[in-house]
């Protein structure tokens, strides 16, 4: 879900995947898988299985679009979330509600025989379990690509891994990382191409568009600090916000104040002052893992064959021809030696 800054935003600036190359960005892994197992669906909504009955469509979406943003020598670092701060207990058990609820109206649908409706409901009903994200990081493991573990939120580590210099950019459909201090933020890297609108028997060009802080900060007339407070008012993953107040509101509010404390003075929060100030510092200054190392290495051919076409039943024939060209991607963009190691960040 995310925080909702969307109609504040004017400055993202849309680009060509290849536009991207020789940059290394950290993308938000659960947010990537969910879009995976929210897109790679049959017509009646049912995900993709292998013959043991075993959810693949996370493996899928992973796998393919990890290699297509090698081939354009794209640098992928995927960052896990951790165990969640208490104070996004409210909005798990929120989003466990919807998703239970949308099973219901799914599995309804399906006895209606109505599959456009099923799909739609289907969407809505994702669950990554602990065994999808364990199969994730194995497949990564064997495809040469890196992954980090978040102490905690998954966008405040890449977050940090950005502001660092670790990394280019974050990836991610959601904002959070922006309020979490990255100096870039990549929207749509991991669903670009051809997409189907919603309900609709249309398809849209989804291009990757890049946003920077600063930029951001400047069209707004703010600073980052105030960023949060914006975020704080519409809600967040960690307080409910304030009922009636959108982001233009927030804005002009933010303005007037001077710090946390001034912004009490203006609006009352359904959470005490002292909650709504631990999620400010929460997003000021967040709780990340800073032992981590980033390393790309060559893909080992026989542990993704043995892993997606022996053990979940991918077509050996397209996954290979996918491995090879990762190998060749591998070693154009990513074997890289002597001075154009330097440029290679």
């Amino acid at each position: 879900m995310g925080v909702n800054i969307r109609d504040l935003i004017t400055v993202a600036k849309e680009v060509e995947l290849e536009s991207l190359c020789r940059r290394s960005i950290a993308i938000d892994a659960m947010n990537a898988l969910y879009q995976f197992l929210a897109i790679i669906r049959q017509r009646d909504g049912t995900p993709l299985i292998d013959r043991r009955g075993n959810i693949t469509s996370h493996l899928s979406g992973l796998f393919y679009r990890t290699v297509n943003l090698v081939e354009v020598g794209i640098k992928p670092v995927y960052v896990f979330d951790g165990p969640p701060v208490p104070l996004k207990q409210k909005t798990i058990e929120e989003r466990e509600r919807l998703r239970e609820e949308a099973y219901r109206r799914w599995k309804l649908a399906l006895q209606r025989g109505d599959l456009k409706e099923a799909r739609k409901y289907a969407q809505a009903a994702l669950h990554l379990t602990p065994e999808m994200i364990d199969e994730a990081k194995k497949l990564l493991t064997y495809m040469g690509i890196p992954y980090v573990d978040a102490k905690h939120d998954g966008e405040a580590q890449a977050a940090y891994m950005a502001a660092k210099g670790d990394v280019w950019a974050t990836a991610s459909q959601d904002y959070d990382s922006l309020l979490f201090g990255s100096p870039r933020l990549v929207r749509n890297l991991t669903i670009s191409g051809r997409r189907k609108l919603p309900g609709r028997d249309e398809y849209i060009k989804i291009m990757p568009e890049i946003i920077e802080l600063d930029k951001v900060l400047s069209s707004l007339g703010i600073d980052r600090r105030k960023l949060i407070m914006i975020g704080l008012l519409v809600g967040t993953d960690f307080n409910e916000g304030v009922k009636g107040i959108g982001p233009k509101t927030a804005l002009g509010i933010v303005k007037k104040v001077d710090d946390i404390d001034d912004l009490f003075k203006y609006t009352r929060f359904k959470e005490s002052p002292e909650i709504i100030k631990e999620v400010f510092k929460l997003f000021e200054s967040p709780d990340v893992n800073k032992e981590y190392k980033l390393e790309w290495k060559r893909p080992n051919r026989e542990k993704i064959i043995e892993f997606l076409c022996d053990e979940h039943d991918f077509s050996r024939e397209r996954v290979e021809k996918a491995i090879s060209r990762m190998e060749k991607a591998y070693d154009k963009f990513f074997a890289v030696k002597g001075l154009d190691a330097w440029l290679f960040g």
